[in-house]
């Protein structure tokens, strides 16, 4: 029997229609991918660009469903073991055959040193070649999702990484190889020309296995930081498309002759993270101690900052306040227990008071300013919000490739940080574990947990909502776990954001609710 895992996703589409005439496509944002090795970061623009050229064996449809991409089909054989078959007759663009060789090593590869998706394949205990066309997964006891978590997994060529000493992963700004700056795929599109932070081009690959649903033959990726000259750039017809809108610019462009405005509710939740591992602060004037090992501070930060206002003002709507660090539309999502507290200042500086701060203290937060909407003004309100309960923010803001390179992992270089997350797997499960569950390098557990925040109850959930098959049972962890991680204040949860892009009405696209964005749907009228 297939298990087709449980998942619950949405998305809005805007035309699917069949390919048309041969075009060019040009769109631009306002931060472009860390380098071009899918297992080097772990992040919607790069995983969605490199995905027009790297495959995994399950991939999304439109709406967020599962299909077939590099696996044609796959089943369980045994309670902990999946069988996948994979798809025959697929090139890599330089000719040579895809085979479970590829696979295999494209697993020793994403879960060896160095590697940033390594938690995305954590249940997987060992994998077997059983021909050339058939890989085996034994996982850690039965994992019902394990077809939804491998859509995030891009596999890669064995061949070309022996050939160009890129078997192992490494570090950004720690090393060089040469999967950082080229590619080898089987995607739908391959790589022509890449100039880091200013443009990307891509073109139609001819070898490619699958049947096109778009019309380009050349798709260039620009990166435009600045927002109001990445609207101009649109509405002067230099882009096609702007994959990140600014809220202040929606209604100009959508009452623009010619131009469309695609908008939509997003998987991913906006939060605060805060460093719970250090003895003492790296960037504070307290010394010789941490304040946010002490929920008392933590309460009171999460006290002092109005959602509401930062939705309302500086979103300026195009947000939902959350409680939580998942929203609507990812499995496990509970409306009952997304009650975000009342603003309270009173007894905000009451438990700073209780926490030996009465007078408050300084901290820098780390801010990207190109990879969230409204993100360097977020921070910036928040700051404002803290100031009442005399918290003096730092705000430190710049490119998401500098952000994430200190904040994220290995190096999780921050005191205080706002942060982003899709769940790739579009359930619960995978915030838990990969945001919230003890850090284990030896498994990727709570890799993307840079504040370091640790409790073994949840720590145990977690593992039991991986295997747990009875919705019921499993939907009464999930819960449960969430209200741990509410009442150690975890995370400061803020909002889900909405999707904006912005569109000349001759582009047809697909705007799922992950926010990625892929070429092959689009069609250039």
């Amino acid at each position: 029997m297939t298990l087709k895992g449980l998942l619950l996703g949405f998305g809005l589409a805007f035309g699917t229609m069949p390919a048309l005439h041969a075009a060019d496509f040009k769109w631009a944002n306002d931060g472009d991918a860390r380098s071009l090795d899918p297992y080097t970061f772990n992040e919607t623009v790069q995983n969605s660009l490199l995905e027009n050229i790297y495959e995994p064996l399950v991939e999304h449809d439109r709406k967020l469903g599962l299909q077939p991409a590099l696996a044609v089909s796959w089943e369980t054989t045994g309670p902990a073991t999946w069988r996948f078959h994979l798809r025959p007759n697929v090139k890599w663009q330089d000719g040579s055959p895809f085979t479970a060789d590829d696979v295999v090593f494209s697993f020793q590869r994403v879960t060896g040193k160095n590697s940033a998706k390594h938690s995305q394949l954590a249940t997987i205990k060992a994998i077997h070649k059983i021909d050339e066309m058939t890989v085996d997964f034994d996982t850690d006891g039965a994992d019902p999702i394990l077809p939804s978590e491998m859509t995030g997994w891009a596999i890669m060529s064995k061949k070309w990484c022996e050939e160009h000493n890129a078997i192992e992963n490494v570090v950004l700004g720690n090393g060089e190889n040469y999967a950082l700056r080229n590619t080898m795929g089987t995607g739908p599109f391959r790589l022509t020309a890449r100039e880091p932070d200013r443009r990307t081009v891509m073109e139609r690959n001819p070898t490619w296995w699958g049947t096109p649903e778009h019309n380009i033959d050349r798709a260039e990726f620009d990166i435009i930081a600045n927002a109001s000259t990445r609207v101009a750039a649109l509405m002067s017809g230099e882009m096609d498309m702007i994959y990140s809108v600014p809220p202040q610019d929606m209604d100009r462009l959508a009452q623009a002759s010619g131009l469309k405005v695609l908008q939509g509710p997003e998987l991913r939740t906006i939060y605060l993270a805060m460093d719970q591992t250090r003895d003492e602060l790296l960037f504070s004037n307290i010394k010789g101690k941490n304040p946010f090992k002490d929920v008392r501070v933590r309460r009171a930060f999460a006290l002092a900052i109005d959602e509401e206002a930062i939705a309302k003002r500086v979103m300026r709507g195009q947000a939902r306040p959350t409680w939580l660090i998942y929203g609507p539309g990812v499995n496990g999502y509970d409306a009952a227990l997304d009650k975000r507290p009342p603003v309270d200042l009173a007894k905000a500086k009451s438990l700073l008071a209780e926490a030996g701060y009465p007078d408050g203290f300084q901290v820098t937060m780390d801010c990207p300013n190109d990879r969230y909407v409204m993100d360097e003004q977020i921070c910036t309100a928040i700051a404002s919000m803290l100031a009442r309960i005399n918290v003096k923010i730092d705000v430190y803001a710049r490119t998401k490739v500098k952000f994430f390179t200190d904040v994220g992992y290995p190096n999780y270089k921050l005191s205080l940080s706002l942060q982003g997350w899709t769940p790739a797997t579009y359930d619960a499960h995978n915030v838990f574990f990969t945001l919230l569950a003890t850090r284990d390098p030896k498994t990727g557990r709570g890799q993307g947990n840079n504040g370091g925040y640790s409790n073994p109850k949840l720590d145990e959930l977690t593992e039991k909502i991986g295997h747990e098959l009875d919705r019921e049972k499993r939907q009464q962890m999930i819960d449960e776990a969430a209200r741990i991680v509410q009442d150690d204040v975890a995370a400061i949860p803020l909002h889900q954001q909405v999707i904006v892009w912005a569109a000349r009405n001759n582009i047809d696209v697909v705007q799922p609710a992950d926010n990625a964005f892929y070429l092959r749907w689009v069609n250039v009228k």
